[in-house]
């Protein structure tokens, strides 16, 4: 049997600063791979430390493992995922638009929870936890 070499798991834990148990985890999600030694040792290639840091960054700014997953599956079909990596980011911030006009819009609501309920001055009737809770319409 050939003698595989490359670094062990928990080399590329300390050089890259992401636990062994995640190391496994992108492994088992296809985003790095590994070879089995004659001693069922996982070995991975030195050019692995590169790629986990770029899983690192790309999740930094907010990209899924599934979207990181996507592009280094564009970069191994031999492409520039640069184009691919804009679209996505694209869209992440049309969410992030999104979901800032619905806080927004829940901040509003709940001032306006806070300044109704500032001149309530009702009083809990029996079984009542909290009557301002309580006059609230639906879920909110």
């Amino acid at each position: 049997m050939a003698i595989i070499t490359g670094l062990k798991i928990g080399e590329v834990a300390k050089q890259t600063g992401v636990a062994v148990g995640a190391l496994r985890y992108y492994e088992s999600l296809g985003l790095i791979q590994s070879e089995r030694g004659e001693n069922s040792y996982r070995y991975y290639a030195p050019e692995t430390v590169q790629q986990v840091q770029f899983i690192k960054k790309a999740q930094a700014l907010g990209f899924s493992l599934e979207d990181i997953g996507e592009v280094l599956t564009v970069h191994r079909q031999g492409d520039v995922p640069c184009e691919f990596v804009q679209s996505l980011l694209q869209d992440k911030i049309q969410q992030l638009e999104a979901q800032i006009q619905e806080m927004v819009a829940f901040k509003s609501s709940l001032e306006q929870y806070r300044d109704t309920w500032a001149a309530d001055h009702s009083h809990p009737q029996p079984g009542d936890i909290c009557p301002l809770i309580e006059s609230v319409e639906g879920t909110i």
